[in-house]
């Protein structure tokens, strides 16, 4: 159980929410663990086979304080909240926001700045644990994409912070292959492609992708937001902008690593692939499932989070992400701190 921003986030499995008095009373096993007033809540988000009280959904009703339910692997299933404008009223900041140019230009920034200053991380993290030209190389990469990152705030139009995010990404997947410490010849690197993958690790990326934005499509849903409406990426139908957004922070740290963890442990071996017909390059059974256990395992590790300056499990991070964004929207924060670890 962690309380953070307001908001009581239950991972125990089998956690039960009772209503007593005017506080919410959590119990594992009969055993009290935890007893949280009702009005230092905004909301309750319970992961997994959590039980909530009758009387406890009736009460967070009548107080316009939301119950956000999410399985284990972290999927939306729904929200709980009674008639209020809370919810409206985000919505419609979001909404502002999004057709605010000054506004909008401004998240945009902050999560392009984020997002390199994370690959830049990943980078010095990797040369630091290097030697020789690889870890010289490295380090040169990394402070490319410092310099891309200086240049971001004196962008004037999304379309060039969006032309910075790409030159940054092009600077990063340069290093990427220096990344590689073990199967080189198994994994060869010829540079970022998709739709459809071409190689083996464009294929472990671009499913890595889609299982971190699942992520962040469920923490927009989780606080309320539009996944529709974002910032940096452009609106178009179908397409859940803000989740996009929010992933970009996330890649480098969540997905990229997780890649190359598991190429670099050998968990993930060549022969589990396959070419289909296309010539999509594409993993067999077992490597999907070795990545989607990576992936569930990397959400239960814990982080300590840059802002809050709190030990939260990874898989919480994306719905924290969104919660502080939702603050920002609302006026509560006067920027939107990207997620960005310290060291």
């Amino acid at each position: 159980m962690t309380l953070l921003l307001n908001t009581l986030y239950v991972t125990t499995p089998e956690a039960h929410l009772y209503k007593e008095g005017e506080t919410v009373l959590v119990k594992v096993d009969h055993e009290k663990r935890l007893q949280v007033p009702l009005h230092h809540l905004q909301a309750i988000v319970a992961m997994g086979q959590v039980y909530a009280s009758p009387e406890l959904m009736r009460a967070c009703l009548e107080r316009d304080l939301s119950l956000v339910f999410l399985s284990e692997r972290g999927r939306f299933q729904g929200r709980l909240e009674g008639i209020s404008a809370q919810g409206a009223w985000l919505r419609r900041s979001q909404m502002e926001t999004h057709l605010d140019t000054t506004r909008s230009l401004a998240i945009a920034k902050a999560i392009v700045k984020g997002k390199l200053a994370n690959q830049r991380h990943v980078l010095q993290r990797a040369a630091r644990e290097a030697s020789g030209e690889t870890a010289v190389e490295l380090a040169q990469s990394a402070d490319r994409i410092q310099m891309i990152q200086r240049d971001v705030e004196r962008m004037e139009t999304h379309d060039q912070v969006r032309g910075c995010e790409g030159e940054g990404a092009a600077r990063y997947f340069e290093g990427f292959p220096l990344l590689i410490r073990q199967q080189q010849e198994a994994f060869p690197w010829q540079g970022r492609n998709r739709r459809p993958p071409k190689d083996a690790l464009n294929a472990m990326l671009s499913f890595s992708y889609a299982l971190l934005m699942g992520d962040c499509l469920a923490a927009c849903q989780a606080v309320g937001l539009d996944p529709a409406f974002g910032f940096l990426h452009a609106f178009r139908p179908g397409r859940p902008a803000l989740a996009l957004d929010l992933m970009e922070v996330f890649r480098p740290l969540v997905a990229d690593r997780l890649v190359l963890g598991l190429v670099n442990t050998q968990q993930v071996r060549p022969g589990g692939f396959r070419v289909s017909e296309s010539g999509a390059v594409e993993m067999d059974d077992d490597t999907r499932k070795a990545l989607i256990v990576a992936h569930q395992e990397r959400k239960a590790q814990s982080i300590r989070h840059p802002f809050l300056d709190s030990e939260v499990p990874w898989g919480l991070a994306p719905v924290l992400e969104a919660r502080l964004l939702a603050r920002h929207l609302r006026g509560d924060l006067d920027v939107f701190p990207p997620f960005h670890p310290k060291g």
